[in-house]
C-alpha cells in the first residue's frame, strides 16, 4: 500500500508532543504546553486522515514493519502497523476526538489547576493526554496480538494516572487515588483473561504465531483439532472485554473514574480506553464468528449490561456520574450488536458515541467550570479535598443554567438528543441499526435493548431539565457564566458532528458499510437494514421517555436543592435501590474484598510472621549462638591461641598416626 510508511507516525506525534514537553515545558509555559500537545494529537490525525484517503484509492489495506521484535527459534513477532479501513476508522475516532479534547483541556486545565492550587501539574497532565492517545494508538494499528496488548496495557497505565491525577484530593484525602488503583485492579483482572487467550492462541497456532492473518487463517483448523479450545480463546478475551469495556461484572471502575479532569472523563468514556474492548471482538470476528456459542454470551453480556447501567443512571445527581453510567449502557449497546455478529453497527455506534459522549462530557466540564467559578473555595467531593457548602457537580445545586450559558446549554441538548435517539441526530442512526439487527437475531433481546433506549431518554431528559431548567437552586447556578472561547469550539466542533454523524452510514448509502467490508473478507457481514417500524419504535420511545422526564421535573421543576426527587416517593425503596447502585459496590465489599483482606491479615500475622519471620529469626538466633562459640577463642590473648595451634597439631598428628 502507498504511504504506509506514515503509520508509525500517527505513534510518533504524540510521543514526540511528549519529549518536547518534558524537556522544554518550562520554557513553553501552559499556552505553549497546550498548543504543543493538541498540534501533537491533531498531526496524528492528519496522518490519519492521509492513510484513509490512500485507502480509499486502493481498497484492501497492507502492513508496515517498523522493526523485528521478537525472534525466538522460528517464533517472531515483528512491530507491524496494520493499514486497512477498521484499523484507521479506529485511528481518525481516537486522534480527532482526542485533539478536540487536547483543545478543550488548554481552558479548562487552566482553571482547573488553580482551583486545585497546584499550576505546575498543567504540564504533566497534557504528558499524560499525549500519551494516552500514543498507547490507543498503538493498540488500534497493532498487527498483532502482542503489539495490541502493548496498547491494550499503556491505556490501562494512563486511566490510572489520570483518573488518580488528583490523586490527594477526593474523600479522606485519599478518595482519586482509591478511585484510580480500583480502576487499575479491576482491569488487571480482565487482563488477565486476555493474557491466557493470547497463551491459548500462540500455543495453538500452527506454525505458533500471533499475527492477526496467521491466526485467523488457522481459527478452523483449531476449531477441528482442538474442540473447546476456541470456545475458551473467546470467552477469556470476553474477559478482557469486560474490564476494558466496563461490561459485567467489571464495570465497576468507570463510575469512579470520574475522579479525573472532565477532559479525562471525556477522552476515557469517548475515544479511548472503553471502546478497546469492542474493537477487539471486532478485530477478532474471524474467531467468534466460529464460535456461535461465545458470540451469543458476548451478546447477552452487553445486552444486560446495557439495561442495567441504565436503570442505575435513572437515580444519580452527579453530572458527571449519569454519564458515566450511560457510557456502560451505551458500551452494552455495541457490545451486543458485535456479540449478533452486526459488526458495522457496533462500529458505527461507537464512533457516532465518540461525538456525541465526548460532546456531553466537555459540556458537563463547561458547566463544572462555571459552578467552581463563583465559588473558588468550592470543590466537589469527587474531585476536591475540602468539605463544602455547594457541590459544583451536583445537579441538584444548578438549575436556571440555560439563560446564564446559552451556548453550553444548546451544544448540551444537542448531545442529550443525539444520545436519547432523535431523528435526525447521529444517535437515532447507529442504535436504529443495533435494534433492527436484534429484531431479526433475538426478540427479547430486541425488547430489552428498545427498553433500555426509552430509560436512556428518560435519564437525559432528567438531566437537561435539572441543569439547565428552572430557577437556580444554589448561588454559584445564580452567578455562572458562560465558558471562555477555547472550551466552546471544541463543544460546537462535536455538536456539528453529532447532527451530521448519521451520514457516515446513512440508509440506502451505507458508506460505513462498503468502507468497513474490505476488513472483513473472512466473514460473511450482514447487511445493515432500515426497517420502518424498528425505527418508529425507537423514536416513539425516546420521544415518551423525554416527554415523561418534562412531565416529572421539567413542568415543576425542583425549588430548593434539598427537594427531594419526585421519583423517590413513587418508587418507594427501588429508588434508594437504583441511587445507590444497586448496592454492587457493597456486595464486592462483603463477599470479596473483605474476606480477602481477612485472609491476607491472617496470611501475614499467622503464616509470614508466625513461619517465615520465625524461621528467619532462628536462623539469625543459630548464627549469633555459632557465633558466641567462635568469639571464645577470638579472645585476645596469645596463649589460648598457642593452645588452640598444639591441639591442632595434636590432633592431625593423632589422625595420621591411626591411618
Amino acid at each position: 500500500m502507498q504511504l504506509s510508511y506514515l503509520a508509525p507516525w500517527v505513534v510518533f506525534f504524540p510521543v514526540i508532543g511528549i519529549a518536547i514537553n518534558l524537556l522544554f515545558g518550562k520554557t513553553l509555559k501552559e499556552k505553549g504546553i497546550g498548543i504543543t500537545a493538541s498540534l501533537a494529537a491533531g498531526a496524528s490525525f492528519l496522518i490519519s486522515a492521509v492513510l484513509a484517503f490512500t485507502l480509499s484509492a486502493t481498497p484492501g489495506g497492507g502492513t508496515f514493519t517498523l522493526l523485528e521484535w521478537i525472534g525466538i527459534q522460528g517464533f517472531q513477532v515483528d512491530w507491524s502497523f496494520r493499514i486497512d479501513t477498521l484499523s484507521v476508522t479506529m485511528m481518525l475516532v481516537v486522534s480527532g476526538v482526542g485533539t478536540l479534547i487536547h483543545i478543550y483541556s488548554i481552558g479548562y486545565m487552566h482553571a482547573d489547576v488553580r482551583h486545585n492550587n497546584d499550576p505546575s501539574r498543567y504540564r504533566r497532565f497534557f504528558v499524560y493526554l499525549n500519551l494516552f492517545i500514543a498507547a490507543m494508538m498503538i493498540l488500534v494499528s497493532a498487527n498483532n496480538y502482542l503489539m495490541l496488548f502493548v496498547g491494550w496495557e499503556g491505556v490501562g497505565l494512563c486511566s490510572y494516572l489520570l483518573i488518580g491525577f488528583w490523586y490527594e484530593k477526593g474523600k479522606d484525602g485519599t478518595g482519586n487515588a482509591l478511585a484510580g488503583r480500583k480502576a487499575f485492579i479491576t482491569n488487571r483482572i480482565g487482563d488477565f483473561g486476555l493474557l491466557i487467550a493470547l497463551f491459548l492462541i500462540f500455543w495453538y497456532s500452527n506454525p505458533h504465531s500471533l499475527d492477526f492473518e496467521s491466526v485467523f487463517k488457522n481459527a478452523g483448523t483449531i476449531a477441528q483439532n482442538a474442540p473447546g479450545v476456541l470456545t475458551a480463546i473467546t470467552l477469556f478475551m470476553l474477559l478482557g472485554v469486560a474490564g476494558k469495556s466496563a461490561q459485567l461484572p467489571l464495570y465497576v471502575w468507570l463510575p469512579d473514574a470520574m475522579a479525573g479532569p472532565t477532559p479525562v472523563s471525556a477522552l476515557i468514556h469517548a475515544a479511548t480506553m472503553v471502546t478497546a474492548g469492542v474493537y477487539l471482538v471486532v478485530r477478532s470476528a474471524a474467531l467468534y464468528t466460529l464460535e456461535p456459542a461465545a458470540q451469543s454470551v458476548v451478546m447477552w453480556i452487553g445486552t444486560l449490561t446495557a439495561l442495567f447501567a441504565a436503570t442505575i443512571a435513572l437515580a444519580q445527581y452527579d453530572i458527571k456520574k449519569v454519564l458515566a453510567y450511560s457510557t456502560i449502557s451505551q458500551l452494552g449497546f455495541m457490545v451486543a450488536a458485535v456479540g449478533m455478529g452486526a459488526y458495522v453497527a457496533g462500529i458505527f455506534h461507537l464512533v457516532t458515541h465518540a461525538f456525541f459522549k465526548a460532546l456531553l462530557f466537555l459540556s458537563a466540564g463547561s458547566v463544572i467550570l462555571a459552578m467552581e467559578h463563583t465559588d473558588e473555595n468550592a470543590h466537589s467531593g469527587e474531585r476536591g479535598g475540602n468539605v463544602h457548602h455547594t457541590d459544583p457537580q451536583d445537579m441538584r445545586n444548578m438549575g436556571g443554567l440555560r439563560s446564564r450559558m446559552k451556548v453550553t446549554f444548546w451544544v448540551y441538548l444537542v448531545g442529550a438528543l443525539a444520545l436519547a435517539g432523535i431523528a435526525p441526530l447521529a444517535g437515532f442512526f447507529s442504535k436504529d441499526e443495533i435494534l433492527a439487527a436484534a429484531s431479526h437475531k433475538n426478540p427479547a433481546v430486541f425488547v430489552i435493548l428498545a427498553f433500555t433506549a426509552l430509560l436512556t431518554a428518560f435519564y437525559m431528559g432528567r438531566q437537561v431539565f435539572m441543569i439547565f431548567f428552572g430557577s437556580p437552586r444554589s448561588k454559584e447556578a445564580g452567578q455562572a457564566s458562560e465558558s471562555p472561547a477555547i472550551v466552546l469550539v471544541p463543544l460546537l466542533t462535536l455538536a456539528l458532528l453529532s447532527l451530521a454523524g448519521g451520514a457516515f452510514n446513512f440508509p440506502g448509502i451505507q458508506t460505513l458499510e462498503h468502507w468497513l467490508e474490505y476488513s472483513f473478507e473472512r466473514i460473511p457481514l450482514p447487511p445493515a437494514e432500515f426497517i420502518p417500524w424498528v425505527a418508529g419504535v425507537s423514536l416513539v420511545l425516546a420521544l415518551v421517555g423525554i416527554l415523561t422526564a418534562w412531565a416529572v421535573y421539567g413542568r415543576k421543576p425542583l425549588a430548593k436543592a434539598s427537594d427531594p426527587d419526585p421519583l423517590s416517593k413513587p418508587m418507594n425503596g427501588v429508588f434508594s435501590l437504583l441511587e445507590n447502585k444497586w448496592w454492587v459496590d457493597e456486595v464486592y465489599q462483603a463477599l470479596i474484598l473483605n474476606p480477602y483482606q481477612r485472609f491476607s491479615a491472617w496470611l501475614a500475622n499467622t503464616f509470614d510472621l508466625g513461619v517465615i519471620d520465625a524461621i528467619s529469626a532462628g536462623l539469625a538466633a543459630l548464627t549469633r549462638g555459632f557465633a558466641s562459640l567462635l568469639a571464645l577463642l577470638q579472645n585476645g590473648y596469645a596463649r589460648t591461641y598457642a593452645l588452640v595451634i598444639t591441639i591442632g597439631v595434636v590432633l592431625l598428628l593423632t589422625f595420621f598416626f591411626l591411618r
